[in-house]
């Protein structure tokens, strides 16, 4: 039976061995893993994830066709969730020791990361997530402060994680071979970070910083604070400063004042 992959669900199916081979070796799954796979497409991760003997295994694909295929090949030893992995309530299934898999939708990457990063208590059941992106989204997500690549993303995403870049993945890796490269990277749930009331406050804040990244930051914290020119003496800011010259520490310090400010 031909299986022609939908467009519209971001479909690149992990073929290399190689590269699936890493990846489990950077998972070190044991018997006390509670393992959740985003995407398993036609099931080549899945399987060696399974030869791993996980404590548990929760595959979530949302095209019905691939669900039957995974039944079909796994059987029992895999529980499916036959639903869009953006609306899946991840909180329902944070156990111990879990780790998390994905190759991830283009189209919904920056999404998904986000969701994952909100989540509550992440530090205390997580393990690691290890995710594909596409390259350009990765490099976004790594980018240090003074690089053209550093805004919103690499803000929240190093808010709650440790990242390491594992290595750059080639279209010929994937069936059908996207258009571009892909990264692989590894997050690891930091035990200490910077305590904020609401991720979504922080959203707030590098949203309107970046929304005119070329802008001095004076326009963005006189819109956010009335005392704005204490708030930079605070926090030793120049005020002449571009939005891409903060370091990450100092906007989850703004966000700490801000969230003072509006309670």
């Amino acid at each position: 039976m031909t299986f022609f992959k939908k467009k519209s669900l971001g479909q690149n199916f992990l073929k290399d061995e190689k590269i699936v081979d890493l990846i489990i070796k950077i998972a070190n799954i044991n018997s006390k893993n509670e393992v959740i796979e985003v995407g398993p497409g036609n099931g080549v991760l899945t399987k060696k994830i399974i030869e791993k003997k996980p404590k548990r295994f929760i595959a979530i694909e949302k095209d019905e066709r691939l669900v039957k295929i995974l039944n079909t090949k796994f059987g029992k030893n895999i529980e499916i969730i036959n639903e869009d992995m953006m609306k899946i309530s991840y909180e329902d299934y944070m156990k111990e020791n879990l780790i998390i898999f994905g190759n991830l939708p283009y189209n919904i990457s920056t999404q998904i990361l986000a969701k994952w990063i909100k989540l509550k208590n992440l530090d205390k059941f997580c393990e690691k997530l290890i995710l594909m992106f596409q390259k350009e989204v990765a490099e976004r997500i790594i980018a240090e402060s003074n690089t053209k690549n550093y805004g919103r993303l690499a803000i929240l995403s190093n808010w709650k994680m440790e990242i390491d870049k594992i290595i750059d993945i080639d279209p010929y890796s994937f069936s059908p071979p996207p258009k571009v490269k892909s990264s692989l990277l590894v997050f690891t749930p930091k035990k200490k970070f910077y305590k904020l009331k609401d991720p979504k406050n922080l959203e707030h804040i590098t949203n309107i910083f970046f929304s005119n990244k070329r802008k001095m930051i004076k326009k963005p914290l006189k819109f956010l604070f009335q005392n704005f020119e204490e708030v930079s003496k605070k926090l030793f800011l120049d005020l002449n400063s571009r939005p891409q010259n903060l370091n990450k520490l100092t906007y989850y310090k703004i966000c700490k004042l801000y969230e003072d400010s509006i309670n």
